[in-house]
């Protein structure tokens, strides 16, 4: 199954929202449709930045880039109940490497 991280800067939080509700409501919303493989948070330049690994169902390369991107930024609309977010990225595992898929 095609692997896939998205990357988002979070760059503040939302009145009466923990920071941990920040990944739960990614991982929540990734998990609704994909397997969740991972997930980090990152402190990139002084900005925190959560990375969400997840696989999508094979359906052809440009469907599941699309299924890819249209998930992540469902993980965003979540994600931005609880915290304000910028600079989402979603990349594509291939040959052992990570790329950016373009949307």
């Amino acid at each position: 199954m095609p692997s896939f991280r998205s990357q988002l800067n979070i760059t503040a939080l939302r009145p009466g929202h923990a920071p941990e509700a920040v990944m739960a409501a990614a991982v929540a919303a990734l998990a609704e449709s994909h397997h969740v493989e991972g997930n980090q948070l990152d402190i990139v330049a002084g900005v925190p930045r959560i990375t969400l690994r997840y696989t999508v169902e094979e359906s052809g390369w440009a469907q599941e880039n699309a299924t890819a991107c249209a998930s992540a930024a469902l993980m965003r609309a979540a994600v931005e109940r609880v915290a304000i977010s910028e600079r989402l990225v979603v990349l594509r595992r291939i040959r052992g490497r990570w790329s950016p898929v373009n949307r």
